[in-house]
This record gives C-alpha cells, structure tokens and sequence, in this order.
C-alpha cells in the first residue's frame, strides 16, 4: 500500500465506541505453583522484546537460565514491557511460557479480536498514555490499573476483522523482506568465509601493518582552537556499515578522544566490542575526526580499500579479536592488535576488484531491501496511529 493509498483512506468512525483498554483487555495473573511438574519451554524478559516490534521472536530456555519469574503468558497474548515504556516494547507471543515481572501480559476479551492487540497497542497514543503514567526514577514503570484508563475508539467486530486482515497483510510483507534480508546475509557471510576464512592457494596472507597505515594521522595539541570538523565516535557507527549523524565541533569544544584524523577511502574500526562489527568504509571524509576509540586504516595505493575492508566480516577476523579482547564491561582489542591481523591478498590484483564489485553487490541488494522494510513499516506505523 502507498503512501498516497493511505492518505486517502477514509475510516468511518461514527459507529465506533469508546472504550476503556480494561473494558476489552485484561491481564492475567496466573503463575507457575511447581516447576518439576509444568513443562516449562520459553523463558521471556525485557530482552528478548525488540522496541517497536510486534513479534516476540526470542526467549531462553529454563534450563539455560536462573529464572525467578513464575507470570505466565500463553499463545496470543501481548507482553508490554511496563519498565521504561519510552523503549516501545510490546510484542504478541506465538508461544507460551513466564515472563518477568517488569512484562505487563495483556489478552483481549469482551468484543475485542485477539489479531487486533497487538496493533492497539502499538501505536503513539498507547505508548505516550504510558510514558505518562509511569512512576519512578531511574526506571520508571507503569501499573496496568493505570493502563486500564486508556481511552480508544474500538471499531464493531466485523471492521476489526477487516482492519486486522489489513494491518497483518502489511505485516506479511515485513516479514518475506526480513526474510529475503536473512538469506542474503546468509549469502554475504558464506561468500566472505569462502574467500577469507581459510588460505587459498592463490591467495598469501599478509599482516595488515605491511600494506596500510594505521592511525596514521592524529590532531596536534596546539591544533587551532577553532578548526571545525564532524567528528566521528564509536556512537556515530549505527549498525555494521552504517554512519549516522554525527556532531559538527570546534577543536576547543571536542572531547580528547577527538583525535583520529580520516582520509578518503579510510576504514574505521571501533576497537571496543569488535563482535559488534562497528566498522565503516569512508569513501569522503569531508574533514572527519575520529576518536582514538577507533583504529583508522588507510590502505596503501596498490590494494582495493573495499576488498580489505569486506575482510573485516569474516569469521576469521572475529577469532582473532576474541583471542585478544581485553577487559569486562567493555572489552576491547587495540590498534597494535589490529596491524597483526593477517590479510588475504590475492597474486593477481584484478581478484581484488571482482571481488570488491561482488561483495559491494550483496551489500547493495541488502540495503536496498531494507529501506523497503523501513518504508513498509513506516506505512503500517502511520495506518496504525491513524486508526487508534
């Protein structure tokens, strides 16, 4: 569905009533008295719910966890992170199982369908009503005789069953995408270990230090007070190959880590948590600062920068960091760590560039159906808020 289709959805509203969420919601209390006799097979807490997400699609087992939480929630139900309700968790579980303490289970009754809940829930309204009503400092919940005041227009049964048909079609597409993403990835990964993870007879494997530079420029001290960049820190890298917006300071006002200076065709690597894969390509550095939170590499003329830098997925480069990881809460490798890392150069250099464009390709095709995902979702989100 287009944008322009929703805008030009007309809802007729005049045979709605209001209702009360504690009118056609309730929240069952029930919990487990013994352990030895109920089979028990998910384990669900606030971690495992994703923030606007409408799927439950994680949980642990209880012989992997030492679980206190005896709630339990079954099939159906809609399980509300009532703890920092700001993180927008709510998520309907297709499985049962107990939860903690800070979930809120929530189960349709009187007149409401049960495919409609989560989408109830899932809106703007619901989210700010809570916010709202949370009490507390540092982590602040919200108490369903609170949510149960929630006000909504709730259409008659058989506009629910459309408006649910409608709404879980949507869904449907997110999900074949999220699919088609999976499988791609899948591809990129096998396609990486394939070429990098063990040493190909064409290939010779060379430590990083012997064919890029790294870190090899830095901010002076007395840099000029009023020398203004983007700065780059380890926050500014959203996800895998992802930059998002970053600061614009002056060096007087920009924290000491502010140091790394970026060329074009640099590869950044955050050092801290490499399993996170915090790793970008800058093909434009456009005067960007990186933190010494970060290894900046530069690789020297005669190698293909996106050859290189696509090795830093592999497998291989992720053993070689757990080996050398240091530290508890943040554990993390350093920059000299990163120049042992051995590379996989192939002998002929035109491998380098056929390789690059392949693995930029998938790259690509991922993207792209992601940002369908991303318009997809924004779509049902807006058709959501403007039925609730």
């Amino acid at each position: 569905m287009s944008e322009t289709l929703i805008s030009k959805l007309s809802i007729d509203k005049t045979t709605w009533n209001k209702v009360k969420l504690g009118d056609v919601v309730t929240e069952p209390r029930d919990t487990v008295k013994d352990f030895t006799q109920e089979q028990i097979d998910h384990v669900v807490g606030l971690e495992h719910i994703d923030s606007e997400d409408i799927h439950l699609r994680r949980s642990a087992n209880l012989d992997d966890s030492s679980t206190t939480f005896t709630k339990k929630f079954s099939a159906g139900d809609v399980l509300f992170g009532r703890r920092r309700a700001y993180l927008k968790k709510a998520a309907q579980a297709s499985f049962s199982g107990i939860c903690s303490g800070d979930i809120t289970v929530m189960r349709a009754k009187n007149g409401l369908l049960p495919q409609l809940l989560p989408f109830v829930i899932n809106n703007e309204k619901f989210f700010d009503y809570a916010i709202t009503h949370s009490a507390g400092g540092l982590s602040p919940r919200v108490k369903f005789k609170d949510l149960a005041n929630y006000e909504f227009l709730l259409p008659p049964k058989h506009q629910q069953a459309k408006l649910a048909e409608l709404l879980w079609a949507m869904d449907e597409v997110v999900e074949k995408d999220l699919e088609i993403v999976e499988k791609l990835n899948r591809t990129y990964t096998y396609y990486i270990d394939e070429q990098f993870s063990q040493l190909k007879s064409n290939y010779q494997h060379v430590p990083l230090k012997k064919i890029a530079s790294i870190n090899r420029y830095s901010l002076k001290s007395n840099t000029d007070s009023d020398y203004e960049f983007q700065y780059l820190d380890i926050a500014s890298i959203t996800a895998p190959k992802v930059t998002g917006e970053m600061q614009k300071l002056k060096f007087s006002e920009a924290p000491s880590r502010a140091r790394r200076i970026v060329s074009d065709n640099s590869i950044v690597l955050s050092l801290v948590r490499p399993y996170h894969k915090s790793f970008v390509l800058i093909k434009r550095a456009n005067n960007l600062i990186a933190s010494t939170g970060t290894a900046v590499i530069d690789v020297n003329e005669k190698y293909n920068p996106d050859f290189i830098f696509h090795q830093f997925f592999s497998k291989r480069f992720l053993a070689f960091c757990e080996n050398r990881m240091t530290g508890t809460n943040y554990p993390a490798i350093t920059s000299s760590d990163v120049e042992q890392f051995c590379i996989a150069i192939p002998d002929n250099n035109l491998i380098q560039n056929i390789q690059a464009t392949k693995f930029g390709a998938l790259d690509y095709s991922i993207e792209k159906v992601k940002y369908k995902i991303l318009v997809s979702k924004n779509l049902q989100k807006s058709l959501i808020n403007q039925i609730f």
